[in-house]
């Protein structure tokens, strides 16, 4: 019995222990499945973008081959919340505690016009209203009445006693040539004279014959009215004739000398109204008129001097007051400018020669991307964007500062780390607008072949023969007529002359190639704006070139053939854009 109760109890172990064996291996089987299931599907989740070694800025959604030079794709280097390298995510509450907010790039609120001109200046003294006191004759200070600068003076006014040794000797002269008066009436006269060039009025020299006295102390009256702005003696000094003694300033009306940057100089001219605002007086604005814009630049600022006169009867301005002025320029509207994307100076950092903003690269979820962008002039407060930007990018205007450094903290790239490069747009040199006439561009179409010469060249690496079509191509550049382009197409315009004269006289196909990067960087915005050709022209992208940097070339080929690097990849690049 005790032997059947012990066969009993060790088969109810032995199966337990086969169950367990059995089916508890495959509950942690099916388990360990299951976790290795969610873990791949949530790596699946996290890398959903795929990019090209050789070409980072190509993001798919699925693997495949890269577009550009046909490699295998690779899984995007993503991190935990699914975002590429150069992106960063902030939550809400991160944004409003460091004040971060955005602007819609185009939508007017924040933008100024190309043809709403801002000036910065000073309000000046008006030099026309500036007067010089002089003593009229040798002699001594015995008493000077002005006592500081900034004092007012009215016209006939006591300055100053003075002693004259030569008015004393011509008092007696006077006296002595009255029982002359009628024998010799000229000599009287030039006697009388004498005094009155000195400044003495009729009164005086009548009081002098009438007493027959000579004064020792002679006074000194004010000549006109106005503002001491500088002594130029004290009392007990020695003064020539001539010499002055005060300078005095009319600040019944002002100068307002504002500084205007070479761009803006076309649009300003003498006549315009020019609407100022300053601090002592936020509320109010006042009204002013051009008199004046300096025929000379300023080499070292890159600006010419403008000046409005401004009314000051209520004696409300003070020189030295800084001001804002605002006009709308009247050449403006003739010209017919087109719009330009301007931001807010806030928005830009400054890295060197390079100037960055954080785009807004989700409208709903506050994720930042750097992006490298080109600026044009400033106005005011506002730049203008030459290239880097579209109507509709949304961008950080105040807090940019605070994001990059959030960026730095995570690694990512930044003002401070700029290993990993940021994703190049297509369509930055597209985009670029600009103001051409009608025989400009007739001319400039002329010298596109010259152009494709010189590019089919570097992409068989013939040196010499860049060289003769360069000279080509600037030969017939220098015959365009450039008198109608604006600031911006004139530089381009030039710059493109000059680096054709490069490329003539290098011999160098690793030069010439580096040149050529810079040459169409002027040169595309230029053929973009020009309008149909009398081919298809194609605009194409390396990516590779300029140090992964990005460089574009124009051809009239749709295949792909590589100036850049020639033989060594010589289909390396894309197509961007086109001109029917």
């Amino acid at each position: 019995m005790n032997k059947n109760i012990i066969y009993i109890v060790l088969a109810v172990f032995v199966g337990l222990f086969g169950g367990w064996l059995i089916f508890g291996g495959s509950q942690e089987e099916l388990i360990s499945k299951r976790e290795t299931s969610e873990h791949e599907h949530l790596g699946n989740a996290i890398e959903k973008k795929w990019t090209c070694s050789m070409h980072p800025q190509i993001m798919q959604p699925e693997p495949g081959d890269c577009p550009i030079c046909g490699m295998e794709l690779i899984p995007a280097n993503m991190d935990d919340e699914g975002l590429a390298v150069n992106e960063i995510k902030m939550t809400k509450n991160a944004m409003a505690f460091a004040n971060i907010s955005t602007t819609l790039v185009g939508d007017g609120k924040d933008e100024g016009s190309m043809k709403d001109i801002s000036l910065s200046g000073r309000i000046r003294v008006n030099e026309e209203e500036e007067m010089v006191q002089a003593s009229y004759f040798d002699g001594r200070l015995e008493r000077l009445n002005v006592s500081y600068e900034g004092q007012d003076v009215k016209r006939g006014q006591l300055l100053a006693t003075i002693y004259a040794p030569d008015l004393v000797a011509a008092q007696q002269e006077l006296i002595s040539s009255l029982s002359l008066m009628e024998s010799q009436p000229a000599l009287y006269k030039a006697v009388r004279n004498k005094l009155k060039l000195w400044k003495l009025t009729e009164d005086q020299i009548n009081t002098i014959e009438k007493t027959g006295k000579v004064r020792e102390y002679f006074p000194i009256y004010a000549t006109v009215s106005g503002t001491v702005s500088e002594k130029m003696v004290a009392e007990g000094d020695y003064v020539k004739q001539g010499e002055p003694l005060l300078k005095l300033m009319n600040l019944n009306s002002v100068w307002v000398e504002f500084d205007a940057y070479e761009n803006q100089i076309s649009s300003l001219e003498k006549g315009d109204k020019i609407s100022l605002t300053t601090n002592a007086y936020p509320n109010r604005s006042f009204e002013a008129t051009i008199t004046f814009i300096d025929p000379i630049l300023n080499q070292r600022t890159r600006t010419v001097a403008v000046r409005a006169t401004l009314n000051n009867g209520d004696g409300i301005f003070k020189p030295g007051m800084f001001v804002k002025g605002n006009l709308e320029s009247s050449k403006g509207k003739e010209d017919n400018l087109p719009e330009a994307i301007m931001i807010p100076a806030s928005a830009v950092m400054w890295t060197g020669e390079r100037s960055v903003v954080y785009l807004k690269v989700n409208g709903d979820t506050p994720i930042f991307r750097m992006r490298e962008v080109h600026l044009g002039s400033r106005n005011g407060d506002m730049f203008v964007v030459n290239s880097g930007l579209q109507k509709g990018d949304e961008v950080v205007t105040n807090g940019a500062f605070t994001v990059d450094a959030a960026a730095q903290l995570q690694g990512k790239t930044s003002m401070m780390n700029q290993n990993q490069e940021e994703e190049i747009s297509s369509s930055e040199i597209g985009n670029m607008k600009m103001v051409l006439s009608d025989s400009f561009k007739k001319e400039f179409k002329s010298v596109l072949p010259s152009y494709f010469n010189i590019k089919n060249a570097l992409v068989i690496g013939d040196v010499s023969g860049v060289s003769k079509y360069s000279k080509d191509f600037q030969n017939g550049l220098v015959v365009i007529d450039e008198s109608d382009l604006h600031n911006i197409e004139k530089s381009h315009f030039s710059k493109i002359i000059d680096l054709a004269e490069d490329l003539v006289n290098s011999k160098d196909l690793k030069y010439q190639r580096d040149i050529f990067i810079t040459l169409n960087e002027n040169l595309v915005p230029i053929v973009m704006n020009i309008g149909k050709t009398d081919n298809l022209v194609y605009l194409q992208k390396c990516p590779m070139a300029n140090n992964n940097k990005g460089a574009f070339w124009l051809s009239m080929e749709k295949k792909i053939r590589n100036p850049y690097y020639g033989d060594q990849m010589l289909t390396c690049g894309s197509i961007i854009d086109s001109i029917q």
